[in-house]
């Protein structure tokens, strides 16, 4: 078997079998095969795709290329989201306490803040003593115990993954749905769940702009996941403007405990609702409107901001946090104001952009080894289709001597729009791929 005849045969619109795939991928892992080689097969595969079944086998030699988690010492069926990644989705803060105060074990792995993004891992360290770093025992012991635990992906998850995104990143091969779809659930694969919810973004603030982009990205990830005998359902959800009403680490860990209190914006609120309800599903706990009714009643019980108490004690957290955010948590104290240049409405937001431009205070890292400065961030206080006046304030930024206030300002004069016509607001849930 060569290389040569594998990139040739795909190059030309073949179909690879799971042999050559692995031949492949193991042989780049390995350093058998040279970044060429491996560029060249990621190129044609941009430009030729793959089927269903390709797909399938890319994400099963990617998954088995390093450490698989095994959950099965942890008792009931083990539900993980996991979100696309947008601007101020402080998703799992909420939904993982919901679903766990209702007997569901939550085991989550999550991720760092890379790029425009935020990373569940750096919101849950802007909280005082919160470790992110446990053994597979301790776990296991807190899942089973507290029926919650998030922590930190392990460093030998997918490694196959890891390398060939490096690759992608540097030879503009990235955007392409199967090379997507078979990475994102690579890595959910390997992380032992039973059943997945998919928090599809679509808009301005998601890697996916357009939503046929994103239903193909749905429809492939679903498809991969009952090709390996897993549930999911995926849940396509607006990202054309920030989601909630705060973007940065602590800020957003503060609108998470206020929304398990039951003072959430609404349409986050409606987000969490929905991804909890159908975790719950997948889970057998009932049909869909049983499963939304149990949720509800957590949040408006107080059972799932117990939940997240119990988690931050259970991992060495403040739990003083729940009763006082603003006083536990590092907030930075001083305050700038992002205007309005003229009257009217806003009626269109490069969420990117703000993403970016909240990096730019600290929010945020450009490479992995970055500082993040978790008291910096932004506060929305006039959301896509308000009406604003000249001079009016549109965002509260906390920023702190090493912020650079004026690129940040910048770019979000060039990300908010205002006309004189008000637009056509989109729902936060757009679809469902079950």
């Amino acid at each position: 078997m060569r290389p040569y005849d594998i990139i040739l045969k795909k190059r030309n619109g073949g179909k690879l079998n799971k042999e050559e795939i692995n031949y492949m991928v193991m042989g780049y892992v390995n350093g058998e095969i040279p970044d060429y080689q491996m560029a060249a097969l990621l190129m044609a595969i941009y430009f030729k795709h793959m089927d269903k079944e390709e797909r399938a086998i890319l994400t099963e030699v990617m998954a088995n290329s390093g450490d698989k988690i095994d959950l099965s010492p942890i008792k009931g069926i083990k539900v993980d989201k996991h979100s696309t990644g947008g601007v101020g989705d402080k998703t799992t803060l909420v939904v993982a306490p919901i679903v766990a105060s209702l007997g569901i074990p939550v085991a989550k792995m999550s991720g760092r803040a890379l790029g425009h993004t935020g990373g569940t891992i750096d919101k849950l360290e802007s909280i005082p003593g919160f470790k992110t770093t446990l053994s597979l025992n301790e776990f296991f012991e807190n899942v089973n115990r507290f029926g919650i635990a998030i922590v930190g992906q392990t460093a030998n998850l997918a490694p196959a993954d890891k390398k060939i995104y490096a690759l992608r990143d540097a030879t503009a091969t990235v955007d392409e749905i199967s090379l997507i779809a078979s990475s994102i659930m690579s890595k959910k694969l390997a992380g032992g769940a039973d059943a997945f919810v998919l928090d599809v973004k679509v808009g301005s603030g998601a890697f996916m702009k357009t939503f046929d982009e994103a239903r193909e990205l749905a429809e492939a990830m679903v498809g991969i996941a009952k090709s390996h005998n897993k549930k999911a359902v995926a849940v396509l959800t607006d990202m054309d403007e920030p989601l909630g009403k705060y973007v940065g680490n602590s800020l957003e860990v503060l609108e998470a405990i206020n929304t398990l209190k039951g003072l959430g914006d609404s349409r986050f609120t409606e987000l969490c609702l929905t991804l909890s309800s159908w975790m719950c599903y997948l889970a057998g706990k009932g049909n869909l409107e049983e499963c939304k009714s149990m949720v509800k009643n957590s949040l408006e019980s107080g059972k799932a901001l117990e939940k997240f108490r119990d988690l931050v004690r259970a991992q060495g957290g403040n739990p003083e946090v729940v009763d006082n955010p603003d006083k536990i948590l590092p907030i930075s104290k001083n305050i700038i104001y992002f205007k309005a240049n003229i009257d009217g409405y806003i009626s269109k937001i490069d969420t990117e952009k703000v993403g970016i431009a909240c990096n730019y205070l600290g929010a945020g890292r450009a490479k992995k080894e970055d500082n993040i400065d978790h008291s910096v961030g932004m506060k929305i206080l006039k959301k896509l289709g308000d009406s604003v006046s000249k001079g009016e304030p549109i965002l509260e930024l906390y920023v702190n001597n090493s912020s650079n206030i004026e690129t940040s300002l910048k770019l979000l004069n060039e990300a908010y729009h205002i006309s004189s016509e008000r637009p056509v607001l989109s729902n936060i849930i757009i679809d469902v791929v079950e």
